[in-house]
């Protein structure tokens, strides 16, 4: 089978797109035939091995030991180990895995979840990450209530654009910051306001906040703080940051956090099972529609990851598969 592997940290000009074994499923497994992946920042840290703690992530301090990419995954369960109850060859899935940028790959049952059948497999490889991401910041980090009034900072990307429509789904009043070109989109997801952020600046504005997610943390800590609410809480759920910048960051926010009501906090998020089945169920009512601005071939992962480098993606960025009968 094709799969992009890597043997040396550094640009997209390390990845191969190259012939591999076919995996075999271990008993808590079932071997996907993969018909869409997509890419996320997180993909190209794995790749350049930056900031330097990834490294320690993937096992790896001079070079990758794990040498394939990916991690959102969409396809047909096509065999089983033995121990797994919860799928069956020919299921529809989605979820999340290693070395997901590949055509066929495994995984365990407790990171998968069944593909809504109203919505495509590229729909289901742009959920993963990013809307997990985003729910676990706003319901468990910022513990989102009806009719909080949420603000989400780069509320076009990948988990923002999911940020926007989970705070709605909670009943939340969600206001949308994003650049000019993003408004009509951030519109058209849900958010009932929308701050072009090449005009206004939301941390000099009157306008006080329950809950903010950065998930594009572009302002300091110190604006967000003063931009919330008497007890709002502040999650932040990424950007670009140094090592040296996000440990500082990490700290800061626990120091603010001890003085009066106001909350700062970072998080990871952490993928399981119950939470897949839960945006399943968003998914399945349409509460949420994934947002995708790029597909690309699987033999085109350089090609994407260098546009998700850029840091002006639209939403999702998703790879497709067309799979032969040889394959």
């Amino acid at each position: 089978m094709k799969a992009i592997t890597y043997t040396e940290y550094g640009p997209p000009d390390v990845l191969q797109f190259t012939e591999v074994a076919k995996p075999t499923p271990k008993d808590d497994e079932v071997l996907i035939r993969i018909r869409a992946a997509s890419v996320n920042p997180l993909d190209w840290h794995f790749m350049r091995g930056e900031p330097f703690f990834v490294r320690l992530m993937i096992g790896g301090l001079l070079k990758p030991k794990v040498t394939r990419l990916g991690v959102d995954v969409a396809g047909q369960v096509e065999a089983i180990g033995r121990n797994v109850t919860q799928f069956k060859p020919g299921d529809e899935v989605f979820g999340a895995c290693r070395g997901a940028f590949a055509e066929y790959v495994c995984a365990t049952e407790d990171r998968l979840a069944l593909k809504p059948a109203n919505i495509s497999f590229e729909d289901a490889a742009a959920v993963p990450v990013a809307a997990i991401t985003a729910l676990q910041g706003l319901r468990d980090k910022g513990r989102i209530q009806r009719g909080h009034k949420v603000l989400v900072d780069g509320a076009s990307g990948g988990v923002g654009t999911f940020a926007v429509q989970i705070a709605k789904s909670f009943g939340a009043e969600v206001t949308a910051v994003c650049s000019t070109r993003n408004v009509v989109t951030a519109r058209s997801i849900g958010a009932d306001h929308v701050i072009d952020y090449t005009r206004e600046d939301f941390t000099q504005g009157a306008q006080r906040y329950d809950l903010i997610m950065g998930a594009n943390a572009y302002h300091s800590i110190f604006d967000y703080r003063r931009a919330l609410s008497q007890d709002g809480i502040y999650v932040g759920a990424g950007g670009g940051q140094s090592l040296p910048g996000m440990l500082l960051g990490m700290l800061l926010q626990s120091l603010l956090s001890l003085i009066g009501s106001k909350k700062m906090c970072g998080f990871m998020a952490k993928l399981n099972k119950k939470d897949l089945v839960f945006l399943k169920d968003l998914l399945a009512a349409g509460k949420i529609v994934p947002v995708i601005d790029r597909h690309y071939p699987l033999s085109d992962v350089a090609e994407a990851l260098r546009y998700i480098e850029e840091g002006h993606a639209k939403g999702k960025v998703v790879l497709t598969l067309e799979h032969d009968n040889k394959t």
